[in-house]
């Protein structure tokens, strides 16, 4: 299972890389594994928009599930991956390059210390194993 170290985590299986208030945002290798052959993506939120953590900001189809993407941290949608709706494929083999999802602005950066370090999600997906 693949948990880059400079990441951060949530429960709910999304990722966010900081990039000062900038946060890129996509789901984990496990939850790529869990949904098995994603064959679509839709970002739900655009540009422009700010949302509140927790709000929906996607929706990926696998062969097998379907699962909406939770947003992490509040912030205003500065940029989303437009490739992902014409290769979905992308979440299984690149989770955390390509398969991003959108960029936020974070508006409340105190947010971030709710997130798990990639010690913490590794612990928590063991836990959650037993």
């Amino acid at each position: 299972m693949n948990v880059p170290a400079d990441y951060k985590y949530t429960a709910s299986d999304e990722w966010v890389k900081l990039d000062g208030k900038i946060a890129t945002i996509g789901v984990s290798d496990y939850a790529q594994e869990q949904l098995s052959d994603v064959v679509f993506v839709e970002v739900v939120l655009g540009e422009g928009d700010s949302a509140k953590k927790g709000t929906t900001c996607a929706t990926i189809e696998s062969v097998k599930a379907a699962a909406d993407v939770n947003l992490p941290v509040s912030g205003k949608v500065i940029q989303v991956n437009e490739d992902l709706s014409k290769t979905p494929e992308l979440v299984n083999t690149d989770p955390y390059g390509k398969a991003w999802m959108l960029k936020v602005e974070i508006s409340d950066p105190s947010e971030i210390n709710g997130l798990m370090s990639s010690a913490d999600y590794e612990k928590f997906l063991q836990d959650r194993s037993h």
